[in-house]
C-alpha cells in the first residue's frame, strides 16, 4: 500500500516551509499508528508518502479506511484557516521480494500505479485484490475503470473502496405490499440523556464518533458515522457501516456482532459501538421497541 498526502505543494505555499514540514510529519505519524494497529509494516516514508505492507488484503483495506477516517477527524479539529489534509491511497495484493528492508516486485509497482490513479480522499485498488476481501468489505467497493498499466499486457480493472457513509448506496428490496399504518411500531433510541423516537414521522438516525451524528457516541473505537437505524415500512433495522463493528444485545436472544451488515430489531435491547459487551463497555446505546 502507498498513501501520500494530496496537494502537499499547496501546504508549503499556505503554511510556509517549516509549518508544512511539521504538518506532514504529524500526518505520517497518524498513518503509521493506523498501519501498526492493523498488523502492517512501514517499509519507508518518501517525503509526503508512506509505503507499507500487510499480510492480508483485508488488513490492508481496513487500515486504508481507518487512515481516511482518522484524517477526517483530524481535519474537523484543525483551525478554521488551516488547509484540509487529504491522502490518496493505492494498494494491490500479491507476492513481493524483501531485500535490505525494502520491497520490490510487480505487486509493488501495481500498488504505486493505483495510488497514482487515486484522488485525495480515495482508496483505489485492483479487482484481483477486491476478490480477496471479505464479503462485507467487498460490498463497499465499486468499479471505476478498466485502464492500461505500464508493464502489463492487458488492462487492469480498477476499483474504489467506499469509506464515507454518505457515498455507500444500499439497495433494499421488500416483498411486503401492505402500506404502513399510521399507528404502527415506534423505536426509542437513547444515549447520554438524549432520546430519539423513530416512527412514521422520523424514519432514521445515525450514530458515531462525529459530533455531526444524530447521536454522537463518546467511544474511541467508534467510526465517525458508525451505525444507522432505519425504519422500513413497519420494521426497524440496524445497519453497521463501521471499521470495528457493532455489538447488539436484544431481549431473549443471543448477542450478535455486525460488521458492514444489517439486522432486524425484533425486541428492545442495547448497542455497543466497536467494543464487545464482554469488555463491560460504558458507552451503551439503549433502544426500546414499542409495538402498535
Amino acid at each position: 500500500m502507498f498513501a501520500d498526502i494530496s496537494g502537499s505543494t499547496r501546504l508549503f505555499e499556505v503554511l510556509g516551509d517549516a509549518t508544512a514540514r511539521i504538518t506532514i510529519a504529524k500526518t505520517l505519524v497518524l498513518l503509521t499508528k493506523v498501519i501498526h494497529a492493523y498488523n502492517g509494516v512501514v517499509i519507508k516514508t518518501i517525503g509526503d508518502e508512506v509505503m507499507c505492507t500487510f499480510s492480508t488484503a483485508n488488513d490492508s483495506a481496513d487500515a486504508a479506511v481507518e487512515m481516511q477516517e482518522t484524517l477526517e477527524d483530524a481535519n474537523e479539529m484543525r483551525d478554521a484557516d488551516a488547509p484540509e489534509i487529504k491522502i490518496r491511497v493505492g494498494m494491490h495484493y500479491g507476492p513481493a521480494l524483501l531485500e535490505d528492508g525494502d520491497v520490490f516486485g510487480d505487486a509493488v509497482n501495481v500498488a504505486a500505479r493505483m495510488a497514482a490513479q487515486a484522488k485525495g480522499g480515495q482508496i483505489i485498488t485492483t479487482k484481483s485484490t477486491v476478490d480477496l476481501l471479505e464479503p462485507t468489505m467487498r460490498a463497499s467497493t465499486r468499479f471505476v475503470d478498466r485502464a492500461p498499466i505500464k508493464g502489463k499486457e492487458k488492462a487492469i480493472e480498477i476499483f474504489e473502496i467506499i469509506w464515507q457513509a454518505e457515498d455507500v448506496t444500499r439497495m433494499v428490496t421488500s416483498m411486503i405490499q401492505d402500506p404502513p399504518k399510521a399507528q404502527d411500531t415506534s423505536l426509542q433510541v437513547s444515549y447520554g440523556g438524549k432520546t430519539i423516537t423513530l416512527n412514521q414521522k422520523r424514519s432514521g438516525l445515525i450514530m458515531g464518533r462525529s459530533q455531526a451524528c444524530d447521536l454522537p457516541i463518546n467511544e474511541k473505537l467508534a467510526s465517525r458515522q458508525h451505525v444507522r437505524i432505519e425504519m422500513r415500512r413497519t420494521k426497524f433495522f440496524i445497519i453497521d457501516q463501521s471499521t470495528n463493528g457493532t455489538h447488539v444485545r436484544m431481549d431473549h436472544t443471543e448477542d450478535a456482532f455486525l460488521r458492514r451488515e444489517e439486522m432486524h430489531i425484533s425486541a428492545s435491547g442495547a448497542l455497543s459501538l466497536g467494543r464487545s459487551f464482554i469488555e463491560n463497555p460504558t458507552e451503551i446505546v439503549s433502544f426500546v421497541l414499542e409495538p402498535a
